[in-house]
């Protein structure tokens, strides 16, 4: 493994850089639903596929890594796989994208509402501190403090509970874009 210079081989020293996932599939139906009789360029993913992905991918190396499809040899076909390996990165690109807006439109949302809610505090503090004005500027106060209180946890909550909910499903779609997608056999 060690050279005479003591440098690693460039192949070995990849090895141990890049981690690799294998997942054993008896055909290429088994990628794909059931449920969708359309070619494989346009089929919909097994969720129980997936499923299987996201767990195997769950402590991969973010660098990037290796993941091996298996399956007999004598079901192997290099055209199908190159369809799949191409049906699978349009999946991941449009699943990434698609939760990254999610996610944007959310915080953006999350922040006005809580702004707004700020802001509702802000104005029953200044209801508060003012001159005793009459019972129409205490109901006010009344509404708005409470107001501002639950609108501004609102949109926070928006913001860190969303973040904690579609955080490992964004993890996920971003390490398989940087995955490099293999088949091979048993």
């Amino acid at each position: 493994m060690v050279e005479e210079g003591g440098a690693l081989e460039k192949k070995e020293q990849e090895l141990f850089v890049r981690s690799e996932i294998s997942l054993v599939i008896r055909d290429y139906d088994e990628i794909f639903s059931d449920f969708d009789p359309r070619p494989y360029s346009h089929r919909s993913l097994s969720f129980d596929f997936m499923d299987e992905m996201r767990r195997a991918v769950r402590e991969a190396d973010t660098e990037g890594f290796e993941l091996r499809i298996l399956l007999p040899v004598s079901k192997r076909n290099s055209e199908k796989e190159a369809v799949i390996k191409s049906r699978l990165r349009d999946h991941i690109k449009k699943h990434s994208s698609m939760l990254e807006k999610e996610a944007w439109q959310r915080m953006k949302r999350g922040i006005f509402i809580a702004l707004i809610g700020f802001l509702m505090m802000g104005f029953a503090l200044y209801l508060r501190s003012s001159e005793k004005l009459g019972l129409f500027y205490d109901i006010l106060y009344i509404f708005f403090e409470p107001g501002g209180w639950f609108t501004m946890w609102t949109g926070l909550d928006l913001i860190f509970a969303f973040a904690s909910e579609k955080n490992r499903d964004l993890e996920f779609y971003k390490k398989m874009t940087k995955a490099d997608i293999h088949f091979s056999h048993y």
